[in-house]
């Protein structure tokens, strides 16, 4: 299957909320390498990989979480990068 490679930054109540580690956890239980990061401004920045399918599985259950309220997201695709793993840096 083809992967695909996500940049995301999350808007809303997601800082504070155990949403970095929520999508470790969730990112590599769906087969999904890439990373996450706080920013300054209280966003949430995410470079997700993986099958197209799992990239969206993953971004589901995140939306679906408890305790984390996303109110819109910027997505847009960028290059693969083949990394193996996923990182909260």
């Amino acid at each position: 299957m083809e992967r695909i490679r996500k940049h995301i930054i999350f808007h809303g109540f997601v800082q504070g909320v155990g949403f970095r580690y929520r999508m470790y956890y969730t990112a590599r239980a769906n087969g999904v390498s890439g990373w996450v990061r706080n920013l300054y401004d209280g966003t949430v920045e995410a470079e997700l990989e993986g099958t197209e399918s799992a990239v969206d599985m993953t971004v589901m259950q995140i939306e679906n979480a408890r305790f984390i309220h996303i109110e819109s997201m910027d997505i847009r695709n960028v290059p693969i990068h083949n990394d193996h793993d996923f990182e909260i840096i």
